[in-house]
C-alpha cells in the first residue's frame, strides 16, 4: 500500500519536481507525501 501511494504521489507530482537528481527528488516526494497526509489528518480532526 505504501508502494502505491509513493508511486501515485510521483505520477501526479512529476511535473512540480523542481530537483534534477533522484535523491532531490526522492526527497520532495516524501515531503509532498507527508503534507498530504497531514491535510487528510487535518480534515478528520
Amino acid at each position: 500500500m505504501a508502494e502505491t501511494s509513493y508511486s501515485t504521489v510521483k505520477r501526479t507530482q512529476d511535473s512540480a519536481l523542481r530537483s534534477r537528481f533522484w535523491y532531490r527528488q526522492f526527497r520532495e516526494i516524501a515531503l509532498l507525501f507527508a503534507l498530504n497526509t497531514l491535510k487528510k489528518l487535518a480534515k478528520t480532526l
